[in-house]
């Protein structure tokens, strides 16, 4: 990842898949998108949302 654009343990689409017993990215990417992502040489995701832990537990107060 870039500077500045997060990483994937932050993001909202990383997930721990008990299928494959490790944590994958969840987002459904279309094959041109999957195969641009792997392929380039600087790891920028255009599709990273931050994940923040304590949203729900704040709309709960």
């Amino acid at each position: 990842m870039e500077v500045g654009t997060g990483q994937c343990e932050d993001c909202v689409y990383y997930d721990y898949d008990e299928l494959y017993d490790r944590t994958v990215c969840t987002l459904n990417l279309d094959q041109d998108d999957a195969e641009r992502f792997s392929t380039q040489k600087r790891k920028f995701c255009r599709y990273y949302k931050y994940y923040e832990p304590y949203k729900s537990v704040q709309k709960q107060n």
